[in-house]
């Protein structure tokens, strides 16, 4: 199982590739429907805002979590 640290890591980073992906996004559907179109931009939008709860949901968890827990930490 990954420390949460590690998992606060992962997710920040889903986090920062879908923000930075937005942009991209809308030139990857525009041979889509509109409808379509929509739905792919809607699913994305989701996906941001479930990754942004799950950061804070981990941050609050890191935030009461021991500070002296000795799990060792991944090298970056």
């Amino acid at each position: 199982m990954l420390s949460i640290h590690a998992r606060i890591d992962r997710t920040q980073r889903l986090l920062r590739m879908l923000e930075q992906d937005a942009p991209l996004l809308a030139a990857r559907v525009a041979h889509l429907t509109p409808d379509y179109q929509q739905s792919a931009k809607s699913y994305a939008a989701r996906l941001r805002e479930h990754a942004r709860l799950e950061l804070q949901r981990l941050l609050d968890q890191d935030s009461a979590a021991d500070p002296n827990d000795p799990t060792p930490q991944p090298a970056d």
